[in-house]
């Protein structure tokens, strides 16, 4: 459970903005067109036990600058599939603010049937879906280093042992600090979505008119200890 290389500053804000499954507050902003594409307005920093382990793991690499690079992540993601633009830019060094712009969920991550965008004359559905068996394929499409990145932080995502919350995060709080294990515990993503209808049904979730709400504890995708599925149905009518 151990780094084989120190990752470079690229690898890392990729999996922290488009994966952001360690310590951090986030908010999402956006909006579905009926066509399958999409707008997301992203808001991230690091809580501060995970901005001082990711700072010793920069210095052990002799990297300087921000944690967060708002031009590094915009080059990063824009070289994912089905993402036509992103562009960020620093709040803080530990933070950042930025808007992404995706060409087709379909091909956003469309593996293992993570993601499904369905669209009719009467409305659509949109749904995703993680579990232990397609988790680790994602973070090996992203990066073999995210995994390598994972497995230092103890994740069951990556390394495939099957712990409950709990025993995560004694793990955790026994290999870094307690401190550490308790901004996991405490992190969450938050994301709110407007579809391009009115919503008649939802799945993890709460929704009012076109606008659907999510409020996502990160161990839950850490750990994965029962699969994840969101879902949120339209009308078009």
């Amino acid at each position: 459970m151990k780094l084989k290389t120190v990752l470079s500053r690229g690898q890392i804000i990729l999996f922290l903005l488009v994966f952001p499954l360690i310590s951090c507050t986030a908010r999402i902003n956006g909006s579905l067109a009926a066509d399958g594409s999409a707008s997301l307005q992203i808001n991230m920093s690091l809580e501060q036990g995970i901005t001082a382990l990711i700072q010793r793991m920069f210095s052990a690499g002799g990297q300087q600058g921000p944690l967060l690079d708002g031009p590094s992540i915009s080059s990063s993601l824009s070289q994912a599939p089905g993402i036509s633009s992103a562009v960020f830019r620093n709040t803080s060094p530990s933070a950042i603010e930025g808007q992404v712009r995706i060409s087709r969920v379909n091909d956003f991550l469309a593996i293992a049937g993570f993601i499904t965008f369905e669209q009719t004359r009467n409305g659509g559905l949109c749904r995703l879906t993680i579990n232990r068996e397609n988790g680790p394929v994602m973070l090996e499409f992203l990066s073999s280093d995210i995994s390598d990145y994972l497995n230092a932080l103890m994740a069951p995502i990556a390394t495939g042992e099957k712990l409950d919350k709990e025993e995560y995060l004694q793990v955790v709080s026994a290999f870094y600090n307690k401190a550490i294990g308790d901004e996991i515990a405490s992190s969450r993503i938050r994301a709110t979505i407007d579809f391009p209808g009115v919503i008649t049904g939802i799945k993890g979730g709460t929704f009012s008119g076109r606008r659907a709400n999510f409020d996502i504890p990160l161990i839950d995708i850490l750990v994965l200890e029962t699969p994840l599925s969101y879902e949120v149905i339209w009308s078009s009518n």
